[in-house]
């Protein structure tokens, strides 16, 4: 049980890549806060965890709200005493298209989901974990802030951001006993995949897995192992690390 007695909160683990984490965060003895602004697949989540046997409650709130994310801490604690690790997984991008078709509201909403997030994350969860000897940060970003394709101009620009931002997070969070680390996943199987390719067709795919050398898209438990090491005392002495977890996109 490599996180047994830790508390972790999952954000946008109704599905997809944080859905995979909370489960396997669970299966290694964590206590999951399962996040999501989707009741109906955060609840079904928490409760096929606790049917498998782990300890899961599901939280409702808007990861891009302040006083919403001040609420899920409040909730953690009350459910759970306290928290040790946070994954800051939820994310949303446009559709594949023009940076000139992106219009202002979709972008400020990319860009309060994927970045706006890590800002109310650290304001409400930092001062926690500096009162309680130290704390994880997980933070998903993508290989779309390393590598970025054409047509998601804004959304890499948002996962470049996460990156640099918890670089700097890491540096400046050291002597608290605050570790900070990025995952940088390549496109996967979930419920953005369309929205990254503009079309869910077989040609798309084609085109997406010809560019990753292990030649397959990811998938959650991919991303979800790499979180669990991150998360663990097994990575003690890492912080500001990138994990690219892409199947060799970004060489």
């Amino acid at each position: 049980m490599r996180l047994n007695g830790k508390v972790a909160i999952v954000t946008g683990a109704g599905s997809g890549f944080g859905q995979g984490i909370a489960e396997r965060f669970a299966a290694e003895g964590a206590k999951v806060i399962v996040n999501d602004v989707n009741a109906a697949n955060g609840e079904k989540v928490a409760a096929a965890i606790r049917g498998s046997g782990g300890n899961a409650r599901f939280v409702q709130a808007d990861v891009a709200s302040g006083p919403q994310v001040q609420s899920l801490l409040e909730a953690t604690v009350a459910a759970f005493g306290g928290l040790d690790i946070v994954v800051n997984n939820a994310g949303i991008s446009h559709r594949n298209q023009s940076l000139l078709t992106v219009d202002e509201e979709e972008f400020d909403r990319v860009y309060a989901v994927n970045v706006k997030s890590i800002y109310w994350s650290a304001r409400h969860m930092v001062p926690w974990f500096k009162e309680h000897g130290g704390g994880v940060f997980v933070n998903i970003a993508s290989t779309a802030g390393v590598r970025p394709r054409p047509g998601l101009v804004w959304y890499n620009g948002t996962k470049g951001a996460v990156i640099v931002t918890s670089r700097a997070m890491a540096v400046e969070l050291a002597p608290f006993g605050i570790r900070v680390n990025v995952i940088n996943p390549v496109a996967g199987e979930t419920a953005l995949l369309a929205t990254f390719m503009g079309e869910d067709t077989p040609e798309m795919r084609a085109k997406f897995i010809a560019s990753i050398p292990l030649g397959r898209l990811s998938q959650p438990a991919d991303i979800a192992n790499a979180a669990l090491f991150l998360a663990s005392d097994e990575a003690a002495f890492i912080t500001g690390a990138c994990l690219e977890v892409d199947g060799g996109r970004c060489v």
